[in-house]
């Protein structure tokens, strides 16, 4: 084994120090994604994917070699890594990577454009940060236009600094807002309960309870209210994984206006004004990307 200094450069992931802590970024990993897609020097695009634009299998013509599309895809997948912003899209265009078509290309190419304009953009794992997980979860009900199920997503604070992200199509149709809210907070809570676990071995033994943010009233109602009713039997596990998660003080829930709820990014295309207020309460960093010598 040898000793190699203090990391900066490891597997495309650039890890830059200072006082105000680690600032994470994939500057080049990203550059060479679109210099070998000849997008470096393209127009940048405020929004990673057009709000408008519904995906499915027939839209557009089958790519006759989908080998392009699908390295695309993979090498954007790994992006996500620092690039939660982005997440929701590539799990979307990931769906079609079996039979890919013009339309999904085009998508994608219009994603890197978008990251044309964010190649500075990294994550701040601040220094400061106080020993408490804050979770914040959301779901766009029926989202899909082809199976109708809705999209999970979440992202988990240890301070101000983001730590854990997901964005997930459900697995069952929810049959109403309510229920694919709390299946978002089920699947919230599991991940939430394996980063304490991780937290205290590494020696945080006295975690405060994680706070759980959701912008629908009906979901924080069904987690508070003991009685299961009619509407909530076909979600009772979830139910029952919750409330004990309640009950034993490891989770509290808490509600937050729409504006506020910064998992929006992990479901949806969002407005730019609402996409960008959510880039800053992730700490997503916008200014340039310290240069690191000797780095690569």
């Amino acid at each position: 084994m040898k000793d190699l200094g203090c990391l900066k450069y490891f597997l495309g992931i650039e890890v830059d120090r200072s006082e105000n802590g680690f600032f994470i970024s994939q500057h080049k990993y990203t550059s060479d994604i679109l210099t070998e897609y000849g997008m470096l020097h393209s127009k940048p695009l405020q929004l990673p994917m057009d709000s408008h634009l519904k995906l499915t299998h027939d839209k557009g013509d089958v790519l006759p070699n989908p080998t392009l599309y699908q390295r695309l895809l993979g090498k954007l997948i790994y992006l996500t890594i620092t690039g939660p912003d982005i997440a929701f899209t590539v799990q979307l265009l990931a769906q079609f990577m079996q039979q890919p078509t013009t339309v999904h290309m085009q998508a994608a190419k219009r994603l890197l454009r978008y990251l044309a304009g964010t190649l500075s953009q990294g994550i701040l794992l601040a220094s400061s940060s106080a020993a408490q997980l804050t979770a914040y979860y959301d779901s766009d009900w029926a989202s899909c236009p082809i199976t109708r199920r809705s999209t999970t997503g979440y992202c988990i604070f240890l301070g101000h600094s983001p730590v854990s992200w997901k964005t997930k199509k459900q697995p069952v149709v929810a049959r109403s807002s309510a229920e694919a809210e709390y299946r978002a907070m089920a699947l919230t809570t599991c991940e939430v309960t394996w980063l304490s676990a991780l937290l205290k071995d590494l020696g945080l033994k006295q975690l405060p309870p994680t706070v759980l943010k959701c912008d629908n009233k009906a979901a924080l109602a069904i987690a508070a209210n003991p009685v299961l009713h009619e509407r909530t039997k076909h979600v009772e596990l979830d139910c029952h994984y919750v409330r004990e998660k309640i009950q034993a003080g490891t989770i509290t829930t808490s509600h937050v206006s729409s504006s506020d709820q910064v998992a929006d990014i992990m479901t949806k295309v969002l407005p730019v004004k609402l996409h960008l207020s959510h880039l800053t309460s992730w700490e997503l960093h916008l200014s340039c990307t310290p240069q690191l010598e000797g780095a690569y």
